[in-house]
């Protein structure tokens, strides 16, 4: 059984498949992103854009690009893959009965997400840098 509806083998192929609201978010996701992580590396997995620096920090996941047979949710979600070990004092992400990955679903983008959004990205990517010291120190 086949879990998503789509394959794509880049990231234009992946933004030509969008629905205009959900490439509007994603357009504006993707520039909040690589600005605020200049040195990440852009990625497909599962079918949507992952970003990394030495391990995944976060990911754009449109609903139209379902995991299962049926759309799951409305508009973009921007996750976080280490949001268990982020602040999110304003109790902004989802958290779910995930263990990890906390996220949020956007429907229409206001000032205040994204400035929420650029602290969740800088915390990230503190997260993640912290993280390779303390196993390279380990080594």
């Amino acid at each position: 059984m086949k879990m998503q509806n789509v394959s794509f083998k880049s990231i234009d192929e992946f933004l030509q498949f969008l629905p205009e609201e959900e490439l509007k978010i994603v357009t504006v996701l993707r520039t909040l992103i690589l600005d605020c992580l200049p040195n990440c590396q852009e990625k497909l997995s599962f079918n949507v854009p992952y970003y990394f620096l030495h391990k995944s920090v976060c990911f754009i996941w449109p609903a139209s690009v379902t995991w299962g047979k049926k759309q799951t949710y409305k508009g973009v979600r921007i996750g976080f893959a280490k949001g268990y070990l982020m602040s999110d004092e304003a109790n902004y992400l989802e958290k779910g009965n995930r263990k990890q990955v906390y996220w949020r679903d956007i429907e229409r983008l206001e000032q205040s997400d994204i400035e929420l959004l650029k602290s969740y990205l800088f915390e990230a990517a503190i997260i993640d840098e912290q993280e390779y010291l303390m196993k390279k120190m380990l080594r």
